[in-house]
């Protein structure tokens, strides 16, 4: 178990770097980012070209409520009675602590799969074209409406290298069984997981922070609608500063992480009170974001911004 947990610290860095290779900012050479983040991604069971463009697509629509492409929060409007709720009213259950409780696990554990399997927490306008189908909606699919016609053969490429790494996991398995690649690939797997899903939700979620709509929202305004928090030892040495440096990461995503805390510090002066930053306890935020956080409305103080609910 102590394995697992720390494994996944080491795979959630490879995650990062990975990350780093998508935006260009791993190398200078853009065959050579490619190569390290489908090499490294697929390693990781993630589909590499479909996540570069979609996060790419993310990082242009940032907080964007038609466009971005994840964590576009719902509204008053769109909240109804489903199995994330028990099928009862949100109002009646949404502040119950077991029901959070419940959610927050089910996000944690399942909320990379179906972002990756459905698009879900998409902007409505974040597709290339309207697709009902869930199958042409996934980062899986090379047609899929998430992506452009243009871009089907690296979806393919993504998927190619999906495909070798199982065929490297079942041979692993005839020689040290099922239960062993397990406890050495996927119980490591369910932390990083959890690190990736538990780091991008909080950067982008926040009481403080605003989303925008459609005719008031900019580049800027989107890009400094995230927030830096801390996690320590971990995330300077293991996670490559991605906790910590986030914002400037959405100002700038071409610089490496490695100048990303010299580049904060330059840019401070100029953002002033714009720039947010939560000090409090990382996993501690996890709960009390996810507890406070549940719709988005108008802002009355700021045009065309939408608050968080204030309850």
């Amino acid at each position: 178990m102590v394995y697992g947990w720390a494994q996944g610290l080491v795979c959630t860095g490879i995650w990062i770097l990975a990350h780093e290779a998508g935006h260009g900012s791993f190398s200078v050479h853009p065959r050579l980012n490619d190569f390290v983040g489908w090499a490294l991604h697929s390693s990781l069971g993630v589909p590499y070209f479909s996540w570069k463009f979609s996060h790419h697509r993310h990082h242009r629509f940032t907080s964007h409520m038609e466009k971005d492409m994840v964590f576009v929060p719902a509204t008053k409007q769109d909240r109804k009675a489903g199995i994330h709720t028990l099928f009862l009213d949100p109002e009646i259950v949404e502040d119950a602590p077991i029901v959070n409780l419940i959610q927050l696990i089910a996000h944690q554990l399942a909320g990379w799969q179906m972002y990756m399997m459905f698009n879900i927490s998409s902007g409505k306008d974040s597709k290339q074209r309207t697709e009902k189908s869930w199958l042409r909606q996934s980062h899986f699919e090379p047609t899929s409406a998430v992506f452009r016609p243009s871009e089907a053969l690296y979806i393919a490429l993504a998927d190619l290298g999906l495909f070798l790494v199982g065929c490297g996991l079942y041979y692993a398995s005839t020689l040290v069984g099922w239960a062993m690649v397990g406890w050495l690939y996927f119980v490591p797997y369910m932390w990083w997981n959890h690190w990736l899903i538990a780091i991008t939700y909080l950067h982008h979620t926040h009481p403080d922070v605003h989303h925008y709509d459609a005719e008031n929202w900019t580049y800027v305004k989107g890009a400094l609608a995230t927030i830096d928090r801390d996690f320590g030892f971990i995330d300077k040495h293991i996670f490559h500063g991605i906790i910590g440096f986030h914002v400037i990461h959405h100002l700038f995503p071409r610089i490496p992480f490695y100048k990303a805390e010299e580049a904060t510090e330059a840019i401070l002066p100029v953002i002033g009170d714009l720039y947010h930053r939560e000090p409090s306890s990382f996993l501690g935020s996890l709960w009390n974001t996810f507890s406070k956080c549940k719709y988005v409305e108008s802002d009355p103080d700021h045009h065309g911004a939408m608050r968080w609910a204030k309850k």
